[in-house]
């Protein structure tokens, strides 16, 4: 059975076409597969890459709050939602390790400073075309780790609002539609699975 056998000698690749250079690399690779059956199959896939990424999500356990931010986002508006996403602070890793990323995208969006990040998956959030892997992690801070206000960084485009919540207001949020990004809902869920607050 081809099952048994590594996927990469059951990958072989026979050209690659780039769609898009622009901010991210859109590829169209036409590419042999071999099945579990053991036959061939010829197809072609589109690959979009926008590099790995991080996200944080800052956690109070005297208070049970947690921070989060709000951002406009064009692909979410453009699939009918009024584009105002609200969110775990995140960002690309740009050839920068995990947890420096996450370090600075916190210090940049939400104006903690926070030092110890704790890792908590690593995940292919839309593994149908998109090559990015997102490192989840969390954080405890306190008041004193405000060290600015945030807001993101003008220059690349950003225009965050900053807030805290209670984690079940949070929860609320997610039943009700409020909150709909994946990489959100999997931390404030995982936050109140593991009893942190």
């Amino acid at each position: 059975m081809s099952a048994d056998i590594p996927t990469s000698d059951r990958v072989n690749i026979k050209s690659v076409e780039v769609l898009a250079d622009d901010y991210y690399v859109l590829k169209k690779t036409t590419l042999e597969y071999q099945r579990n059956d053991g036959e061939w199959q010829t197809f072609s896939r589109e690959t979009y890459d926008r590099g790995n990424g991080a996200t944080l999500l800052p956690y109070n356990r005297k208070t049970g709050n947690i921070v989060l931010i709000k951002q406009f986002r064009f692909p979410v508006f453009v699939n009918g939602h009024d584009g105002m996403l609200i969110e775990a602070c995140a960002g690309l890793l740009d050839e920068r390790d995990p947890v420096t990323c996450i370090r600075a995208e916190a210090e940049e969006e939400t104006g903690l400073s926070i030092e110890n990040v704790v890792p908590v998956l690593e995940i292919f959030m839309s593994p149908g075309s998109v090559t990015e892997r997102l490192h989840f992690f969390i954080a405890e801070y306190c008041e004193s780790d405000k060290t600015s206000a945030g807001g993101g960084v003008l220059m690349e485009g950003e225009d965050i609002e900053v807030f805290e919540i209670h984690i079940d207001k949070a929860l609320a949020m997610i039943d009700s539609g409020e909150i709909a990004d994946a990489k959100t809902i999997i931390l404030i869920q995982h936050l109140r699975l593991k009893g942190l607050i």
